[in-house]
């Protein structure tokens, strides 16, 4: 069953919550125990569970079908690493803001504040949403929004130093430096057919918004049961800021792209990526040492997010 799964609104008897939380994700001003409080108030059972260093993932969701919603607070790692951990055991999950960008939640025009979030757990709304699984030497991983290798992954390492200081701003500052990236023919294998390119890096979109919710190319959905294929073939990463430009206007029913030399798109169920050169690879803004060659494959309908949204309101 995909789209809409309407559920009833206002607090339920018996409602029980699991909050599984990244201490350590962004700058530890989260709302969080303002929400577990407001959740508490509605008369719902909410148990919290602290992610360890040692423990994984998929320990901390054993009993998951004794709850009715389950919460990943952090950044976009910790979600989407827990939503890996809970795919297809239908629970609706909440993306809960308390990472430094916050993409997914982005994405699913979550609101920032405990009553807000508290509202939407309450009205119990969720989309039925597909996600990536990632192979890197043998190792499997699940992301949401993205996958990239090279100018991309690049960018999130610089920023790893500057997110202390400068929140957010730290992706831009890291952009700016990108003038230069490594430049590099990558060997792709799209749903079993090979393909070569000239290119700074390669994307594997599900969810398609950066910040502020501006496309990241058209045409990207994370329920089609698909990736989005980005071939970044721009000499840096400015270069592509005239594809956002056509991404808005594609949004806003402007007209016909006015850029499209710096970006190809291809849809795909199953991705291989391998570079003449080794490459970072990073997916959903964590930064890995593995590098290239990695695998990806769609899960459709993997998960379902609670979230006040219309499925075509998460589309680009």
């Amino acid at each position: 069953m995909t789209g809409n799964v309407p559920t009833p609104s206002g607090p339920r008897t018996g409602t029980r919550v699991l909050v599984v939380f990244n201490p350590k994700s962004g700058s530890g001003d989260s709302e969080l125990p303002q929400f577990i409080q407001l959740l508490r108030e509605d008369g719902m059972d909410v148990v919290e569970r602290e992610l360890q260093n040692d423990t994984p993932m998929r320990d901390y969701v054993t009993d998951l079908d004794q709850f009715t919603y389950l919460v990943g607070a952090g950044g976009d790692g910790t979600v989407s690493s827990l939503a890996y951990a809970a795919q297809y055991k239908n629970v609706p999950m909440l993306a809960f803001p308390a990472g430094t960008a916050n993409l997914i939640a982005q994405n699913l025009d979550l609101p920032q504040d405990a009553a807000g979030l508290a509202a939407i757990i309450r009205d119990g709304h969720s989309l039925r949403v597909d996600m990536g699984e990632i192979e890197v030497q043998g190792e499997k991983s699940g992301f949401c929004m993205l996958a990239g290798a090279g100018a991309d992954a690049s960018m999130i390492r610089d920023s790893e130093e500057l997110k202390d200081r400068f929140g957010a701003m730290a992706y831009v500052m890291s952009a700016m430096k990108q003038l230069n990236p490594k430049k590099t023919t990558f060997h792709l294998k799209i749903d079993g057919q090979p393909r070569e390119f000239e290119g700074i890096g390669v994307m594997i979109a599900n969810f398609g918004m950066a910040n502020y919710r501006l496309p990241i190319t058209s045409d990207i959905s994370p329920s089609d049961g698909r990736f989005t294929v980005i071939l970044m073939k721009a000499g840096n990463i400015m270069r592509l800021l005239p594809n956002l430009i056509d991404s808005v206007r594609a949004k806003l029913n402007l007209g016909d792209p006015m850029f499209s030399g710096n970006l190809e798109t291809i849809e795909a169920r199953t991705v291989e990526v391998d570079a003449d050169e080794p490459f970072p690879l990073q997916y959903d803004g964590e930064l890995h040492v593995e590098t290239t060659p990695f695998q990806a494959r769609i899960l459709p309908g993997a998960i379902r997010f609670l979230t006040a949204a219309k499925r075509d309101d998460l589309e680009t």
